[in-house]
């Protein structure tokens, strides 16, 4: 046998016990870098989707103002038209 194979049971033990910790390691750092993804792209969709919603209440208030509607104070919207 080769002077690095495991001679006694307790070598064995501590072989086996370092492969399960790297493999360990290694499954926790790939957690790591898939939860670190999904927050990165999570925060690009909420940023996305902010840009989104505030252009279309831009788009609305344009439209709005088109078609001569104002919006009141704690009131129903209403044609600029029907004002008297």
């Amino acid at each position: 046998m080769a002077e690095t194979d495991p001679k006694s049971v307790q070598d064995l033990t501590a072989v086996v016990q370092t492969l399960l910790q790297q493999m360990q390691d290694k499954f926790q750092t790939m957690s790591d870098q898939i939860i670190g993804r999904n927050i990165l792209f999570l925060t690009q969709m909420v940023d996305d989707m902010s840009c989104r919603i505030d252009d279309l209440e831009r788009n609305i208030a344009d439209l709005m103002m088109q078609a001569g509607v104002e919006e009141l104070e704690g009131e129903n919207k209403t044609p600029a038209s029907n004002k008297g």
